[in-house]
């Protein structure tokens, strides 16, 4: 009578854990990378009355099973759904990222390290990464010196330090030319009075500093259609002024010009020049360029250009030639690719178009630059963007794996810890490639299953019922034994 009584009572108690799982599923819905937990029971403490015994071939009598009364039910274990993904919420926000394998992000909190499935990511007052559902410092690896992520002990990413809000200017060191030279065009036939076809190429020095180099484009000869001389011309500066020479002015107020003794070197042949003090006029020495620039006569296609003397597709151009100190531009020039120039008739009309860097965009250089923003990448890769076009790489989010991730234990605020059971973590970390990278701009919603929670609530509620019976029925069953005395 007495046993039925406490069956009972463990039997609402054990109903009224699943249920305070269940309400704990349902309040946490749409909490961020929420994972559900279910309730496993198991009977336990059996009465044995008789024990088994076995058939004596003797005496004939059969075995007999033991007399066993159980004495209700508890909670054998209350399971993590944790390898099951929830939803994907679009969000369009670039700090929002959500995993797609089974792993987790690291984060420090508190100087412990902990683990969570919320991709809702910020910045903080120092530039620092961290996840704004509990505050924790994402973590993952720093980048050298040279641009590698550096793949050791994991560590808090800052994005925004003062070190990184602007980027430094880089020289040009190659360009590209692309068009057509019609030799048709009067301004590329050989005129001794001529300079030939303007081609001007915009460049960048060390310090981030604008400069365009202006050459001349002329044929050998005039009996000679597809072999043409790459002359210089000028050095113009961002206010499109010669960098040539320096302008001052006289007692009488008129304009004086005088070199800034600049060394110029272009194909390999060095220049020099003089400048006319009261006209400003540039005389080149040598007057004639050995730089020969020459197409296919019979189809009108590049053939070649001559860098000291070599045949090649590029020509190399050179500023100050290492003759100064302190020169701003890149000591290895800028190599000058003439390999897309071809020789067709276009009705009298050159057409060339001289830009920075190779066919790659590999070596065009660029200013200073301010910090406009950053990008996460699928593989937790973070990219600084400036707003003179440069992009760095600032460092790379990793994420944790465990042999056992069910075996982690919850510490609230979306977050949990390791323990015994899940397997420790390493403090490295797992590149996210490994495990389908992230999606950006999305986050992923609790994996509970609304219908599957109000189903179960039913049945927890017709079992804490069922139990609460036992109970009113066993007291009944106790009155009618004290009523006897009646």
């Amino acid at each position: 009578m007495m046993r039925s009584l406490y069956s009972g009572v463990s039997g609402i108690k054990v109903h009224q854990t699943k249920m305070d799982v269940i309400g704990n599923n349902i309040a946490n819905v749409n909490t961020i990378g929420f994972k559900s937990s279910s309730v496993n029971f198991a009977d336990v403490y059996y009465q044995t009355s008789s024990s088994a015994t076995g058939a004596n071939a003797e005496t004939g009598a059969a075995g007999t099973n033991a007399k066993q009364i159980g004495l209700g039910s508890d909670v054998a274990a209350i399971s993590v759904n944790i390898s099951t993904n929830g939803g994907t919420q679009r969000t369009d926000r670039n700090l929002d990222l959500m995993i797609n394998g089974n792993a987790f992000f690291i984060v420090d909190s508190g100087g412990q390290k902990l683990f969570t499935r919320s991709g809702a990511l910020g910045v903080d007052v120092n530039g620092t990464l961290y996840n704004t559902s509990n505050g924790g410092t994402i973590l993952g690896w720093q980048v050298d010196a040279n641009g590698n992520v550096m793949k050791d002990t994991v560590s808090a990413l800052s994005v925004m330090s003062v070190d990184r809000m602007s980027s430094e200017p880089t020289a040009t060191t190659k360009a590209l030319l692309s068009g057509n030279i019609d030799q048709n065009d009067e301004q590329v036939q050989f005129n001794d009075t001529a300079d030939g076809f303007p081609v001007t190429l915009s460049f960048y020095d060390n310090l981030g500093n604008s400069f365009m180099a202006k050459m001349f484009i002329m044929q050998t000869a005039s009996d000679v259609k597809n072999v043409y001389t790459v002359a210089m011309g000028d050095l113009l500066n961002s206010k499109g002024e010669s960098a040539l020479y320096n302008v001052t002015y006289d007692d009488m107020g008129n304009k004086v010009y005088t070199s800034t003794e600049q060394y110029v070197s272009l194909g390999g042949e060095q220049y020099t020049y003089t400048v006319d003090a009261a006209t400003g006029e540039i005389t080149w020495t040598p007057e004639t360029s050995a730089t020969q620039l020459a197409f296919n006569g019979s189809n009108g296609a590049f053939s070649y250009v001559l860098d000291s003397g070599e045949q090649g597709d590029s020509v190399t151009l050179i500023f100050n030639d290492g003759a100064t100190e302190n020169n701003p531009f890149p000591p290895q020039g800028i190599k000058i690719d003439f390999h897309n120039l071809t020789m067709y008739s276009s009705g009298g009309t050159s057409k060339v178009n001289a830009v920075r860097g190779d066919a790659d965009g590999y070596g065009s250089g660029n200013t200073a630059g301010n910090l406009s923003g950053f990008t996460i990448q699928s593989d937790g890769k973070i990219y600084g963007v400036y707003n003179n076009g440069d992009k760095m790489l600032f460092g790379q989010i990793a994420l944790a794996t465990f042999a056992n991730p069910a075996g982690l234990e919850s510490v609230g605020n979306s977050l949990y810890a390791a323990s015994l059971n899940s397997g420790e973590f390493d403090g490295i970390g797992v590149d996210p490639s490994s495990v389908d990278g992230f999606t950006t701009g999305a986050l992923e919603m609790s994996n509970v299953d609304l219908a599957t929670e109000f189903t179960t609530m039913i049945t927890t509620q017709r079992g804490f019922q069922a139990n609460s019976r036992i109970i009113t029925t066993s007291d009944s069953l106790l009155e009618e034994i004290v009523n006897l005395k009646r």
